[in-house]
């Protein structure tokens, strides 16, 4: 049975930019605050959220499809975005731009019987995953920042408070397998590629 992965209605209005500079805090000392879009991201104590404009502001990385346990289907569909630039300044020397902003929305899916095949599509969201790149150690005293980025899930009901508490026990495991490229799986990004 063939079984087609459709975003629907995770990309329903999306806006796609050009590369542009990336809104980070590169050029910024260690307790300073993201300017622009990216002061919804992080506050000068590390804290992470989800920035309100991501969709509109942000570009498709790229997506994921997660399979059902038993049955045709996915039971999530995983759909990252990258701030501003990121993808340019990636393809660029291969490395994620410090302050580079990625925002993963997780959802549960919905699975029927199309003309086109057994089709999954984005459902209900179940919530987002937020990673910033962090060259220089910014928050070394909060256990959300490490490895090189910041990390934290925000369940769906409340984007501005995570759940996670260190990113090592929260977060990192389910990243091990991607520990040599930066901890993202990047082969599943093809616009990365030149």
């Amino acid at each position: 049975m063939r079984i087609v992965i459709a975003l629907g209605a995770a990309l329903a209005g999306l806006s796609v930019i050009g590369a542009g500079a990336v809104t980070t805090y590169a050029q910024m000392d260690k307790h300073s605050r993201y300017e622009g879009t990216a002061a919804a991201v992080v506050d000068d104590k590390g804290n992470l959220h989800v920035p309100p404009d991501y969709r509109t502001a942000y570009q498709v990385l790229g997506s994921w499809a997660v399979a059902k346990d038993d049955g045709p289907g996915s039971k999530q569909l995983h759909v990252v975005y990258a701030s501003p630039g990121t993808i340019a300044a990636y393809r660029k020397d291969g490395h994620f731009p410090d302050g580079a902003v990625l925002v993963k929305e997780v959802f549960d899916t919905t699975t029927n019987d199309m003309t086109t095949g057994t089709v999954s599509s984005a459902g209900t969201l179940a919530g987002w995953f937020v990673m910033v790149k962090d060259s220089t150690g910014r928050f070394p005293g909060n256990k959300l920042w490490g490895d090189g980025w910041g990390w934290s899930w925000f369940d769906a009901a409340d984007p501005q408070k995570t759940t996670s508490t260190d990113y090592t026990a929260d977060c990192q495991s389910c990243h091990e397998p991607a520990r040599q490229s930066d901890w993202i799986y990047t082969h599943g990004y093809p616009v990365l590629k030149q």
